[in-house]
This record gives structure tokens, sequence and C-alpha cells, in this order.
């Protein structure tokens, strides 16, 4: 089955960033084909059921975002 996502490209630095933002996934790359090559990888990924060797571990984490 395929699906179709639409991807943001931009460029940090020597690197290319594609992101999905639907999915919230994103891959870098040395050139915008391979972050989008790196992106498609990602998504396959994201998709795929976990697999866990043990119950996961949940911790709180506090994170302070803007001024304080």
């Amino acid at each position: 089955m395929k699906q179709q996502f639409t991807a943001s490209l931009w460029r940090e630095g020597d690197w290319f960033v594609a992101q999905c933002r639907d999915m919230d996934v994103a891959s870098p790359g040395a050139t915008e084909d391979e972050a989008l090559n790196n992106l498609r990888e990602a998504l396959k990924l994201h998709f795929e059921p976990p697999v866990a060797t043990a119950a996961p571990h949940m911790r709180p984490l506090e994170v302070g975002l803007g001024a304080a």
C-alpha cells in the first residue's frame, strides 16, 4: 500500500533536512535527494509496529519553555 505525504525541505549548514509535518517525522541528508530518501525510510519505520523486548519504562519529563 502506498500513501502520499508532503515534505518540507530546507538547508541547515552543510545538511538538507526533509520533514513530513503530517507525521512529525524528519531526516537529514547531504543532498536534497538523500534527505528525501532518508525521510521515506524514516516514514516506513514510523509505521512499523514496535517490537519491544521488555516493557517500556515511563518517566515524567519537565521542560522549561519561553522566558522564565
